[in-house]
């Protein structure tokens, strides 16, 4: 299996990445997301931002496209604007990060393309809650 680092990732991401209005309620696509999984696969996605709260982050989108493909294990995660900017998973996407699997905390999360620094998820979800329920 092939291994795909970050920049290769990243490229998937910004792939994705396609600002535009669906409707006067709804807009997608201004960030995007990659992961990549324990077997090796990629699994892409988009924000869908709404006027009510139905709207999803790209991360978890990119996650729901994941579990429907019968995987739960992520190894690497990029986010990125449409601006090529990076971001870092909102609150709401680390904590459902971390609830996937017990070892989650271990994903890396690029933080800086060009020194291709990352973090740990656990670095950013620090005294998680959840932890016991794995034990």
């Amino acid at each position: 299996m092939k291994e795909i680092g970050f920049n290769e990732l990243y490229k998937m991401a910004m792939d994705k990445n396609n600002p535009r209005k669906i409707s006067p309620f709804i807009e997608a696509g201004e960030v995007s997301a990659a992961i990549l999984t324990e077997k090796g696969n990629v699994y892409s996605g988009v924000c869908i931002d709404t006027s009510c709260s139905l709207g999803m982050c790209a991360e978890r989108n990119a996650i729901a496209n994941m579990i429907t493909n019968g995987e739960h294990k992520i190894v690497k995660l990029v986010c990125c604007f449409s601006d090529g900017k990076l971001g870092l998973p909102c609150g709401a996407c680390r904590e459902f990060l971390m609830q996937l699997d017990k070892n989650s905390g271990n994903i890396e999360v690029l933080v800086n393309r060009e020194t291709m620094e990352t973090i740990k998820l656990k670095d950013i979800m620090p005294m998680w809650w959840g932890e016991e329920a794995f034990q």
